[in-house]
């Protein structure tokens, strides 16, 4: 009986275990596999060499990429951070009816029907050198001259990466508050704790789950990005996804294989080093 019950457990699990081994485990096997081969400019030579990943780590760009892409993530994640918080906190405390909550959560999703690059175009106008802003700011007399830095920098990509993944941190910190027994706030307020105090002791540690989840949702996608670095720079800046889009174009598939498993292992460090600061268990 035991040994029937074991086998209908091995059953249920089997179709998902296949999936992930077909979807996945195969999927970075082969990536890892091919990123040891050798290539010329028309194959891939199959082969075990350690030379992509040497010029890939001795190289001074590469190194400067990597910095530059962590340079945007930190920032895109701490501007993401206070935003989503913000407006989570503000969705999750002060409108009390959850139909406006509906509502507003509503509008937030509302540029998420369109595409990435459309919102991202959607930015050129506004922030060219004879744009909206531009031609706004010389109209009031604030400006003499256009400003330079507003498109095709890295204030620009850092502009639209907060635009675009700002709702991934909303999300799961306005799902950890909403979870927060109102109780626990009436109880520090009656012992003589002031707003800001409720804020940092109370509500604070309790969102640390879904603060965790989102940083994780914003990471992961700002790290392995390139279209955005690549619209909203005009060129002028870079990125590790950047490097492997521009290596793939050259048919440098070893090359590109050997920074996306380097890049690969950046990222489940980092995840692992949220998860390990944050039981993110408890908001699943």
């Amino acid at each position: 009986m035991k040994r029937i019950d074991a086998w209908v457990t091995y059953l249920q699990v089997a179709p998902l275990a296949l999936l992930f081994l077909l979807f996945l485990v195969v999927p970075i096997a082969t990536i890892v596999v091919v990123s040891f081969f050798d290539y010329n400019t028309t194959s891939i030579i199959p082969a075990f060499l350690a030379q992509n990943y040497e010029e890939l780590l001795l190289s001074p760009v590469t190194w400067k990429t990597y910095l530059q892409t962590l340079e945007f993530t930190v920032i895109t994640w701490a501007l993401t951070l206070v935003i989503g918080f913000t407006i989570a906190y503000f969705l999750a405390f002060y409108v009390r009816s959850a139909t406006w909550q509906t509502v507003l959560f509503l509008v937030c999703t509302i540029p998420f029907w369109t595409s990435n690059i459309i919102r991202m175009i959607s930015w050129i106008p506004f922030l060219g050198r004879n744009g909206l802003l531009n031609s706004a700011l010389l109209h009031l007399g604030l400006i003499h001259q256009p400003l330079e830095f507003l498109l095709f920098s890295n204030f620009a990509v850092v502009l639209a990466y907060v635009h675009l993944y700002t709702l991934f941190m909303v999300v799961p910190i306005f799902n950890s508050m909403m979870r927060i027994d109102r109780s626990l706030l009436e109880a520090a307020i009656d012992a003589g704790a002031t707003g800001w105090q409720t804020l940092t002791n109370v509500i604070l540690p309790l969102c640390k789950p879904g603060i965790a989840i989102g940083s994780i949702f914003v990471v992961t996608i700002v790290m392995g990005d390139f279209v955005t670095v690549r619209m909203m720079s005009g060129g002028l800046s870079a990125s590790v996804a950047l490097m492997m889009a521009n290596a793939m174009s050259l048919l440098q598939y070893p090359a590109a294989a050997a920074n996306a498993v380097v890049l690969l292992l950046l990222v489940l460090i980092t995840v692992a080093a949220m998860m390990r600061l944050v039981d993110i268990r408890k908001e699943l």
